[in-house]
């Protein structure tokens, strides 16, 4: 199921997403800078401190107990991540 997306405040970004019933909330710190890069055959993810921060509380968020197989956040250009970045998708897969 895709989640659904809820945002906040301008002033400190928050994301409540949805998933099989189980909600999850994700938020930025105020000063994040996330860019996401292909160079060559690699993806570069450069970020700021605080972008870096953000970044491992959403892989936190996505790895609690009781969070569904298949739960993912969207990261897309001005959405998330600095404007000219690539689509980042932060999924979890229980599959061995």
């Amino acid at each position: 199921m895709a989640p659904e997306l809820n945002p906040g405040s301008s002033a400190s970004p928050h994301l409540t997403a949805v998933t099989d019933g189980v909600a999850q909330g994700f938020t930025w710190d105020d000063n994040a800078r996330i860019e996401v890069r292909a160079l060559g055959g690699e993806i570069v993810i450069e970020a700021n401190a605080d972008g870096l921060r953000t970044l491992a509380r959403h892989l936190l968020t996505l790895a609690q107990d009781g969070t569904p197989d298949g739960a993912h956040l969207h990261l897309e250009a001005g959405m998330g991540l600095a404007e000219g970045s690539r689509s980042l998708v932060l999924e979890r897969c229980d599959d061995d």
